[in-house]
């Protein structure tokens, strides 16, 4: 028995020694998932079937000659060596080349279904509707438990906390995560009251994101009356929800950037553009009254000055003769008034009943004529000074 006490080290260092030497240059099929670009140039995936997986990675002086885009779902042969990872004790395949060999069964269904759609004109620009400027209510449509809502609830409180956040948890990945998906859509449609939707969940596999390229879910957001964005995974990944969303967010973090305005950035430029109007007034107002002052010093505006004070001279003039040819007026109407009422006292009744004349009244009508009277007819004489009451006792026509 070996009494050697290796360190973890060493032992790595040997079944790195034994596998690297076991495998000579060599070629794996396998579906691309969990593909990861690295900023630095370097691929980074997973190579499975069926039954197994297997890390690989080519770095980016190979990456460079590719001719295609690498993708999850997509079926490839790779060409290299197997390699152990001493940091981490895993191996992997060391990729020198890799050529596409079909595609993966999810990778088919996904084009397949594109598709489909697209030819229904589910992607269509003229069917999208605007993401509103300023919502108020935002239905966020994500897992309870991923770094999705964390994140949402982050910026969008920090960027507006006064904007209203209803949050309905959902299942986004396994078996009925896409059936629960399209009836929590249906379900804000229903109830209403929320200006835009949030629809989506963190990075993953194409296999993870799969129920976002469900069929059920894409005509569960092109039916919405409620915009909707899309923010599925991180930014290469894409869905049949990104195509049919109002809008495609590349990540749930994204989405809550793109939809409300930072509203500290917003009060500081209306503050700005408030200082730059009142500036512009006083700006404009200064010119103005110096442009008045020296309208106001020219001898235009003098010698209008001088014409309103002599019509207002010639007014006096006027208003003074008008009321002497009033006072002229009234004068002589005063003297015809009183002449036509001396008059009308000459001739009216009473001063003809002073002279000793009467007035006879049959029934209340004025007698004019004999004719209009009959014996025994009582009539009522009116004197100057009273009233006669009398019967008919003749007539005699003077005729």
């Amino acid at each position: 028995m070996d009494a050697h006490v290796y360190s973890v080290a060493e032992i790595t260092r040997q079944i790195k020694l034994l596998l690297e030497e076991s495998f000579p240059l060599l070629r794996v099929e396998g579906e691309v998932s969990n593909f990861r670009p690295h900023h630095s140039g370097h691929l980074y995936f997973t190579l499975k079937d069926e039954e197994a997986q297997l890390s690989g990675v080519m770095w980016r002086s190979r990456a460079e000659s590719l001719v295609f885009g690498l993708s999850d779902g997509l079926k490839v042969q790779v060409y290299g060596n197997i390699r152990v990872y001493e940091k981490s004790g895993r191996y992997q395949i060391d990729c020198l080349s890799i050529q596409p060999a079909g595609l993966g069964d999810l990778q088919v269904r996904f084009e397949k279904l594109k598709q489909q759609l697209l030819s229904e004109g589910l992607f269509e620009t003229a069917h999208k509707k605007l993401i509103p400027n300023f919502p108020r209510k935002i239905g966020v449509i994500t897992s309870p438990t991923g770094a999705a809502i964390r994140d949402i609830f982050s910026v969008i409180g920090r960027r507006a906390p006064s904007v209203e956040i209803i949050f309905r948890g959902v299942k986004v990945q396994g078996e009925g995560a896409a059936e629960e998906i399209a009836r929590t859509i249906e379900m804000f449609n229903r109830f209403g009251g929320t200006d835009v939707l949030i629809v989506g969940r963190g990075g993953g596999s194409l296999e993870d994101l799969w129920a976002f390229n469900e069929e059920i879910v894409a005509r569960a957001i092109y039916n919405s009356k409620i915009p909707v964005i899309s923010a599925v995974g991180h930014e290469i990944d894409f869905t049949i929800a990104d195509f049919t969303a109002d809008l495609r967010a590349p990540t749930p973090s994204a989405a809550a950037e793109l939809v409300v305005p930072d509203e500290r950035q917003l009060r500081d430029k209306l503050l700005d553009t408030a200082d730059s109007i009142a500036n512009v007034i006083r700006e404009q107002i200064t010119q103005q009254r110096q442009r008045l002052l020296e309208i106001s010093r020219g001898y235009a505006f003098r010698a209008a000055e001088d014409r309103v004070r002599q019509y207002a001279q010639h007014l006096d003039e006027l208003i003074h003769r008008t009321g002497l040819l009033s006072v002229n007026f009234l004068h002589s109407k005063r003297d015809r008034i009183r002449n036509l009422s001396q008059h009308l006292n000459a001739v009216s009744p009473d001063q003809i009943l002073q002279r000793g004349y009467a007035l006879l009244f049959r029934q209340g009508d004025v007698v004019k004529s004999a004719a209009q009277v009959a014996l025994e007819d009582q009539l009522e004489v009116r004197l100057h000074d009273g009233r006669l009451e009398t019967i008919v006792t003749g007539i005699r026509d003077e005729n």
